[in-house]
């Protein structure tokens, strides 16, 4: 399967509307979960589950996740702007960034 690219800046996710229709649609939320080195971006089924609001970014449909708070308890990548290469695992059920934890 080909790497879809996921942006992460300042403390939030950004997700192109490509990226987001793709593994997230009509989805309103998503958990982040850190795995060693990996970045987990698991999609909310159900609202009352909690996780991070994919904000509407422009028109086009980009979404954002602010996650401040994930990524200062995480301790790192807060005050980067770095692209990565993101790919679903259907092991984990989740859009998987190898190695982010690395930079």
């Amino acid at each position: 399967m080909s790497s879809s690219t996921v942006i992460i800046k300042d403390g939030a996710v950004y997700l192109s509307s490509d990226v987001y229709t793709r593994f997230f649609d009509r989805l309103e939320s998503v958990i982040l979960l850190r795995r060693d080195r990996d970045l987990c971006i698991l999609p909310v089924r159900h609202s009352a589950a909690g996780g991070y609001l994919l904000k509407m970014r422009n028109k086009a449909g980009d979404r954002v996740v602010h996650a401040p708070d994930f990524f200062r308890e995480s301790g790192s990548l807060k005050n980067l702007c770095t692209e990565f290469a993101a790919e679903w695992s259907s092991t984990h059920g989740a859009l998987m960034i190898a190695g982010a934890f690395e930079v």
